[in-house]
């Protein structure tokens, strides 16, 4: 089949979260079932510096319509493996800027007009191209116009795009609802800003017009399928998604085992296997030095590699300082994000120096040091698509902490309901619920044997994109 994605994000390129693992993965894996994949992304400043776009050629100049405008633009390709193309949509005016989506302080201002003009140049692109695409798959609400967009340049133009269309969901919180006034940058019929279409409590909502206008609907696990169906997920588009019950499907994302390997990954002081585990206590070691902590600590250490947000229940972590200031426990954490939990965060190690170490960062490296250094992975998220971070944990032989939320819920077996299979601790989202967990955790490593056989458990599971992929494949097959 010829596949085409669209995606705000694509790893190694550009990475905010989990979307740009998943999209490259997946490609990635698509490509190595004999698929043609390519895949299309905004022309940002810091993908046109790194050395894969060094020589990607220009393949279309573009003019496209926006509102009462004409934009120009060009796209230039190139090939980082075998079956995937990268597109990228360059208009230095809107992507020739340090940040995806904002500036470290907010989002930009004018971001409704620039994935706007992402999503009309992708098809004029595909249209130009003449590329007859079987499926264009198409991720969160930066991409979510393209099927209706699609549709209309078909009928404009009197040819087929693409067979079908898929849409998915990686987190419905975020949605690209904009002011009404920006219908008119669409272009689109009247028809489509109604209560049926993308018109949102007079505004719009682009998320929306993915979920109604694509063919299929996918999210990241099956658990959030049923979630974002419900008031207390759906964050407002309940509703819209239950209008689709029967076209959504729930695949979780896989884990790309060329990058996240313990026994292959390069980004290790020391690699290992469920064989030989001696790699990770070199690792555990590395982690204690890097932090300021003495290298011959022999309490648990827990780590978290997260968004600074709400969403992932550092709050939580927050309301739990007493357990962490009273044991003998490190806990290390890393990632950058809203202003208010990047303050409470410092104050925390203000308090407690010599127990907790803070990275306010986005840092590759020291994200693999941390999923093979600590004991056990932090993840209290108050709401979990699907999550990586936590079958990451598992591979590396890192017990997960994580919420009964989401994907959470589908890839992480508590150790102590099911003490044959578990491989992970499951707690509520809730200060008390992570409590209890935290203190669950304690017990589990003063009982070296046990806590052995979980991390063996976790790190004989299969998450890799090869069941995912296959997933992708029949929905696809099913789909056409």
């Amino acid at each position: 089949m010829k596949i085409v994605h669209v995606a705000s994000e694509l790893f190694p390129y550009v990475k905010t979260g989990g979307l740009a693992d998943a999209v490259a993965a997946l490609a990635g894996a698509l490509a190595d079932r004999g698929h043609e994949v390519a895949v299309y992304l905004p022309g940002y400043r810091v993908v046109l510096e790194h050395k894969d776009a060094a020589g990607a050629e220009r393949t279309h100049r573009l003019k496209v319509e926006q509102g009462t405008d004409f934009l120009s633009g060009e796209v230039r390709v190139f090939s980082p493996r075998p079956g995937v193309t990268v597109h990228l949509v360059c208009r230095e005016e809107f992507f020739d800027r340090r940040g995806a989506y904002g500036n470290g302080e907010r989002d930009y201002e004018d971001n409704a007009e620039r994935f706007i003009f992402f999503s009309k140049a992708v098809v004029e692109s595909l249209r130009l191209a003449e590329a007859g695409a079987d499926i264009v798959h198409c991720h969160d609400w930066q991409a979510s116009l393209v099927p209706v967009l699609l549709r209309q340049a078909e009928r404009r133009h009197g040819v087929t795009l693409a067979l079908k269309t898929v849409f998915t969901i990686h987190n419905i919180a975020y949605q690209g609802v904009f002011p009404s006034r920006t219908f008119a940058r669409t272009n689109l019929p009247e028809e489509v800003n109604q209560i049926d279409g993308i018109e949102y409590y007079s505004q719009i909502n682009l998320m929306k017009g993915g979920i109604l206008f694509a063919d299929r609907v996918t999210t990241v696990s099956p658990r959030y399928a049923q979630e974002i169906q419900t008031p207390e997920f759906g964050c407002g588009l309940d509703g819209v998604v239950q209008t689709r019950a029967d076209d959504l499907v729930g695949l979780i994302n896989g884990v790309d085992s060329a990058i996240w390997n313990p026994a292959t990954d390069e980004l290790l002081p020391a690699r290992y296997s469920p064989q030989n585990m001696a790699g990770k206590k070199v690792c555990r070691t590395e982690l204690l030095k890097r932090c300021g902590f003495g290298a011959g600590f022999k309490g648990p250490v827990f780590g978290v590699v997260a968004r600074l947000a709400a969403q992932k229940g550092i709050d939580l972590i927050l309301a739990n300082r007493d357990f962490f200031q009273s044991n003998d426990v490190r806990l290390v954490i890393l990632g950058s994000g809203e202003r208010r939990l990047e303050d409470e965060v410092r104050a925390f190690v203000r308090e407690a120096p010599a127990k907790v170490h803070f990275s306010p960062r986005l840092d590759e490296a020291m994200s693999h040091l941390i999923e093979a250094g600590c004991d056990f992975f932090l993840m209290p998220s108050v709401f979990e698509p699907c999550g990586l971070n936590q079958m990451y944990s598992q591979v590396y032989g890192t017990v997960p902490v994580a919420s009964r939320v989401g994907g959470l819920v589908d890839t992480v077996i508590d150790a102590d309901e099911d003490p044959i299979r578990g491989t992970g601790l499951m707690c509520e989202p809730t200060t008390s619920g992570l409590l209890d967990a935290l203190q669950r955790a304690l017990a589990l490593f003063a009982d070296a044997p046990r806590h052995a056989q979980v991390q063996q458990r976790g790190m004989a599971r299969d998450f890799s994109w090869k069941a995912a992929a296959e997933a992708y494949d029949r929905l696809y097959l099913e789909s056409l």
